[in-house]
């Protein structure tokens, strides 16, 4: 009976709206779902996204009142949508900055990715970290839609 007991004490416990609350404080497990990307043209966008980038178009529920697409791989969502003015965009001659705001992808084979880059004529660049306490080196590459789409 004891052991009951000290299951039901650890049982998260609900709050008054229902919801369920952790006695420990933490916050539950969580994944990031997707990101949102306003586009100039959402028809172009879907071009980039999956011919390039491979994401797959995926079911939009016909509730939203605006255009958009949503695709989806690798384990994440890219919502694409319809941006209503061209001031709410990024600037086209923004200079590429990994310390600025970005989405990272993990990649198998950095050198197909930038073959594939350089088919669709998409504009990035590299950098190598060298880790040297731990022996260990991160390729990346960085590259904007900003100019396409």
């Amino acid at each position: 009976m004891e052991k009951k007991e000290e299951a039901d004490n650890n049982r998260e416990e609900r709050n008054s709206e229902g919801r369920e609350e952790r006695e420990d404080g933490r916050v539950p497990q969580m994944a990031l779902n997707h990101i949102s990307r306003l586009c100039r043209n959402v028809k172009e966008s879907i071009d980039f996204y999956t011919k390039v980038l491979g994401l797959v178009l995926i079911e939009r529920p016909p509730t939203f009142e605006f255009d958009g697409a949503w695709l989806f791989n690798y384990g994440v969502g890219v919502h694409l949508i319809q941006a209503k003015n061209e001031d709410s965009l990024p600037k086209t001659d923004h200079r590429l900055d990994p310390m600025d705001n970005h989405v990272s992808f993990q990649c198998e084979d950095m050198k197909a990715l930038e073959q594939r880059l350089k088919q669709f004529n998409v504009e990035y660049t590299t950098r190598t970290m060298d880790d040297d306490r731990n022996g260990t080196r991160i390729d990346q590459l960085f590259f904007t839609v900003i100019t396409l789409i």
